[in-house]
């Protein structure tokens, strides 16, 4: 039975692997890595409850962003769990899109929290409301890279990232007063 167990398991993973749709945008070798690394990790990972796009671009000349289509550029190839949480980050912009309501009460809230905060590179977001949204869905990768990656890990990455750095610092030492504003919104994306 666990055999079966195991191989169900397997199965399932590779279904979801198999369903993401990953494409490159120039077909270059870093884009290749980075296509091949993600592939991987989806097959690695149980990611099924993280995935509400099921296309994905690698671009070298983009920046990540997740509308319309989810775009990574190729920065994190080679780096199985930057790449992981960058991928993550791009995924929950779609969860919160589709909390619209649910997203606007919690901005709400945090402007509350935080009247002042930084706005652009490499502190904030682009604009204030992005840099609000932000801390919900930095707060939701930092969440979901914990429960596939671990404590450690996940601290590791946090650190590396060089951009948002106000937002993840905040999240991290403000964590139940964000991880409360989530929950009250009904926000977890798990």
């Amino acid at each position: 039975m666990k055999a079966f167990t195991s191989l169900a398991m397997f199965l399932l993973w590779h279904t979801a692997a198999d369903s993401v749709d990953i494409q490159t945008a120039h077909g270059g070798p870093r884009e290749l890595q980075a296509q091949a690394e993600l592939q991987a990790i989806l097959t690695k990972y149980d990611l099924r409850k993280y995935l509400f796009t099921r296309r994905v671009i690698f671009d070298r000349e983009a920046t990540n962003h997740a509308f319309p289509v989810l775009t990574l550029n190729v920065r994190f190839a080679g780096s199985e769990d930057e790449l992981l949480s960058s991928f993550l980050h791009e995924q929950l912009h779609w969860w919160l899109r589709n909390h619209p309501n649910e997203m606007e009460r919690a901005m709400r809230q945090l402007r509350r929290l935080y009247p002042r905060v930084p706005v652009g590179l490499p502190d904030g977001a682009d604009t204030e409301y992005s840099t609000y949204g932000h801390l919900v869905d930095c707060y939701l990768e930092i969440r979901a890279d914990r429960q596939l990656i671990g404590e450690t890990r996940t601290l590791e990455v946090i650190k590396r990232k060089p951009w948002y750095t106000w937002i993840y610092r905040t999240i991290l030492q403000d964590e139940s007063k964000i991880a409360a504003i989530v929950a009250a919104e009904h926000l977890n994306a798990d």
